[in-house]
């Protein structure tokens, strides 16, 4: 069976992953903001965890760790680069850097710019890239330490990926991230379609995470910072895409 990626609901907007293998039994889980329900998860499936990734060091991705290791040893994996930060780690990672998950290869890739050695997770083998508040569904992070210029090579790093990756990022602002991005691309058919679904899914209760890549490339407005139409809506035809990313940033900083 191929792995199993649950989507875990915390605190008021938060997401942690657990991703499991079947046939070995292992779980991992992707950042621990809360314990309470990551635990109630585990014990519902009858899992334990064996590994845990952190991608950076923010309060709401690690304050849970300490109640989940408090039950049950798990190898701590996060990245060098945010080691002072960050809880003890049993692996400290870098950009290039790969590990092994129930026989299947982690791929390490920095993606700094909502902080300093902000690392995302690619999982070939699923099809999944945990991308916690670098991109997210419909936006990015908010630049809290790193540059525009850093976030851009981050989330052109993240589009590089295949168009069919499962992009499993860190927090419920789909909504809201749609409502800005039809004011920076109000000619995106496709974006308004996807606004529509959001809404409704909200309305129903129901997570607008994870995404698929293919979908935030033609919608969210972060990745598309060298389309014309953006551009030209924006008054920058020919411009840098950094530059209009910067843009784009900053006007989301003021909405």
């Amino acid at each position: 069976m191929p792995l199993e990626i649950v989507t875990v609901p915390c605190l008021s907007d938060n997401y942690a992953f657990l991703v499991h293998d079947s046939d070995s039994g292992k779980t991992a889980l992707v950042d621990a903001p809360e314990a309470a329900p990551i635990r109630a998860e585990l014990d519902r499936r009858g899992w334990s965890l064996d590994q845990i990734w952190l991608t950076h060091h923010h309060w709401d991705h690690v304050d849970g760790l300490e109640a989940l290791l408090s039950t049950g040893g798990a190898t701590v994996i996060g990245a060098e680069a945010d080691a002072h930060r960050l809880p003890p780690l049993d692996l400290a990672v870098s950009e290039g850097d790969r590990f092994e998950f129930a026989g299947a290869t982690v791929e390490v890739i920095d993606v700094s710019g909502h902080t300093v050695g902000h690392i995302a997770l690619y999982l070939p083998a699923a099809k999944a890239v945990f991308t916690a508040d670098s991109l997210m569904a419909l936006g990015c992070g908010r630049l809290f330490e790193g540059t525009p210029d850093q976030m851009w090579a981050s989330l052109s790093k993240l589009a590089a990926l295949p168009d069919d990756t499962l992009v499993c990022s860190g927090h419920e602002y789909t909504q809201s991230n749609a409502r800005f991005a039809l004011t920076v691309d109000p000619g995106n058919a496709a974006l308004k379609t996807r606004a529509d679904e959001i809404d409704h899914a909200r309305a129903e209760g129901r997570p607008t995470v994870p995404s698929l890549l293919s979908l935030e490339k033609a919608t969210n407005p972060f990745l598309r910072a060298a389309d014309p139409g953006i551009q030209s809506h924006l008054g920058m035809q020919g411009a840098d895409p950094a530059r209009v990313f910067a843009e784009i940033r900053a006007r989301k900083d003021r909405f």
